[in-house]
């Protein structure tokens, strides 16, 4: 099974206005764009920005729906992920999936 990530799309609205778009998402993006082989070795799923967001749910539980959220296929055992006490699965959030891609993946890092 590929690792799944989870996107927002972006120009959403929320209570605070809007069109908005997830600053950690656009990183993600970022790297998707400069390695774009990423694109076909992970699923990459986009969700609206309202809760619930049921596929996260499925995948790690209602209490991890914040994207952009990795969810490991086991392959690789990485200390720093966290897991679902709903499902069992492993998984990354925010800031944490770009050193495991760099990791996994074989991409760089971003400069210190």
């Amino acid at each position: 099974m590929a690792e799944r990530l989870f996107l927002l799309n972006p120009d959403w609205r929320d209570e605070l206005g809007g069109p908005w778009f997830c600053p950690p998402g656009a990183l993600i993006e970022g790297v998707l764009g400069l390695y774009p082989r990423l694109r076909s070795q992970l699923d990459v799923t986009y969700l609206d920005h309202a809760r619930p967001r049921q596929p996260v749910i499925d995948q790690v539980g209602e209490d991890h729906q914040s994207c952009p959220i990795l969810v490991l296929d086991g392959e690789l055992d990485w200390p720093e992920a966290q897991t679902s006490q709903t499902t069992g699965r492993r998984f990354l959030q925010d800031a944490a999936i770009i050193p495991y891609l760099a990791a996994r993946y074989g991409i760089g890092l971003p400069h210190p």
